[in-house]
This record gives C-alpha cells, sequence and structure tokens, in this order.
C-alpha cells in the first residue's frame, strides 16, 4: 500500500508538468492569433483611414445640408440672370416717352392745372387689328400673310381673332379665324408710336391731318389706315394683296380734351378746326 502510493506521489509531478506545458502552449497559439487578428484589423483600418481621406480630398461640398443649409454653387442660368439685373439697359429711352417726361407732362399740368403728377394723362397701350373677314373663307392663306405684315409692322407676333358664334348668312362659323391682333406697351409702344407719328402718317396719299371726331368720348382714338404698304417695313413687292389696319391709341385722359391735347403735344397731326369744318 505504502509502494502504490509512492509510486503516484512520483509520477504526479510528471502530470503537472505536461498540464502546465499544455496550458502555455496553448495561450501562446491564442496570443499569437490575438497579435495576428490584431495586425489585420490594424491594417484594414490603415487601409479604411487612407480611402476616407482620399474621398475627402476628392469630393466636392454637398449642396445639401442637414441643420443649416450648405450654400449652393451658382448655375450658369443663375450667373445670366444675376449679371442681367446687374448690368443696366444699355438702349436709350425712347424719344417719345423721353419727350413726355421732360416737356408733355409739365406743359399739361400747368395748362389744366392738376395737383398731382399722376393726374396727367399719359399712353397705356396701343392696339392694332387686321381683319380678314369673308377673305379668310376663300383663301386659306390669308390669315399667314396679314400675321407677316403685322408682325413687321408691330415688331411683336400677333394674336388670331376667332369668331365667336356661327352666322350663316356670312358662312362663318364657331371659331373660325377673323383677324390678327396685337397689343403694344412700354417701349415697344413708344417706338411704334414715333415711327407712326414720324414717318408712316406722313406717306399717306393727299395727307390734310387726322380727324379730331374719332374719340370714344374718354380719350382714347381710334385711326383707320386702308393701306398697310404706308409702314416702311412692308415691301411692297412681298405682299399679296392690300390690306386696311386699325390703331387704336388708348391713354389714361378722363375727357376727349385731356386726351386731344396729350396727342397733339406728341405730335399727332391733327386737321385744323377750320380745315375739319370746310371738309364737312
Amino acid at each position: 500500500m505504502s509502494t502504490q502510493q509512492g509510486q503516484e506521489k512520483a509520477d504526479q509531478p510528471q502530470t503537472d508538468a505536461k498540464v502546465e506545458g499544455a496550458g502555455q502552449r496553448s495561450r501562446a497559439r491564442r496570443n499569437t492569433k490575438a497579435k495576428a487578428s490584431g495586425t489585420v484589423d490594424e491594417a484594414k483600418g490603415t487601409r479604411a483611414r487612407s480611402k476616407s481621406e482620399k474621398a475627402k480630398a476628392t469630393k466636392t461640398p454637398s449642396t445639401r445640408g442637414s441643420g443649416a443649409r450648405a450654400k449652393r454653387a451658382p448655375s450658369k442660368k443663375t450667373e445670366a440672370v444675376a449679371a442681367e439685373t446687374r448690368v443696366p439697359d444699355a438702349r436709350p429711352l425712347p424719344r417719345m416717352l423721353a419727350r413726355f417726361r421732360e416737356e408733355i407732362a409739365a406743359a399739361l399740368m400747368k395748362e389744366f392745372e392738376y395737383t398731382s403728377p399722376m393726374q396727367v394723362p399719359r399712353l397705356s397701350k396701343i392696339i392694332l387689328n387686321i381683319g380678314i373677314g369673308g377673305e379668310a373663307i376663300q383663301n386659306s392663306k390669308a390669315i399667314e400673310a396679314a400675321t407677316s405684315d403685322l408682325t413687321l409692322i408691330s415688331g411683336q407676333h400677333p394674336v388670331t381673332t376667332r369668331a365667336r358664334k356661327s352666322i350663316a348668312g356670312f358662312k362663318v362659323r364657331e371659331g373660325m379665324p377673323m383677324g390678327v391682333t396685337v397689343t403694344l406697351r412700354d417701349r415697344r409702344m413708344y417706338e411704334f408710336f414715333d415711327r407712326l407719328v414720324s414717318s408712316t402718317l406722313p406717306r399717306i396719299r393727299d395727307f390734310r391731318g387726322l380727324s379730331r371726331e374719332s374719340f370714344d368720348g374718354r380719350g382714347n382714338y381710334a385711326l383707320g389706315i386702308s393701306e398697310q404698304v404706308i409702314f416702311p417695313e412692308i415691301d411692297y413687292n412681298a405682299i399679296d394683296r392690300i390690306r386696311g389696319l386699325q390703331v387704336v391709341i388708348v391713354t389714361t385722359a378722363r375727357t376727349d380734351r385731356e386726351g386731344l391735347r396729350l396727342l397733339e403735344l406728341f405730335g399727332v397731326p391733327f386737321a385744323r378746326p377750320e380745315e375739319a369744318a370746310s371738309a364737312a
């Protein structure tokens, strides 16, 4: 019994040494694996940091921001609009508008004793109208020719007017094109009015002045022109036929007397009262 116990005690240190050696080997393996995994993670982190730094260096600033809005890079259209707003209009002021501001407004205030400059009558708009009527039924290209003529005269593309209801006696159906019209305002209005007074009306054959009786009672004047070729913009050899047109000058005058005086100061060639009476 004592011999077996002594042998077991002699074998126990060897067993403990084996167990301890196995434990040390397992710990060494774990340490080696941990070091290897740490090296891999460190390498991955280094690659990720280098990629993020490259992306930050090459990435443009985003136009969308969370919280405070990021400043947007101006587009070409925005820059063009900003340049147009910054640069003042290089075109000179229309001659008739400059004349109204410098001379006509002061003369009207003195003559009619206005208390405010806003009471002074002025031009509001000019309406040009060419009626086709029965010609549109026979000639399908009449509207195109009238549109071309009115575009050259006014410098603005006109609108086609159509029949509001059907009339059997005139062979007119609802929606059929019956003419073209255009409305001029601001700069184009004053430029057309200048051409009308300065160069167009003097080209009328046997011209003896415009009638003073063509006002509508509220200071607006209507003028009928029988031939569109009196306008210098129209080429006589390029038209298909002679057409007339109507010119309506709309003013802010409250009475015909104020409207007549306004147009007289603008230089509209009205017939003299004695000549109008003798012609009547």
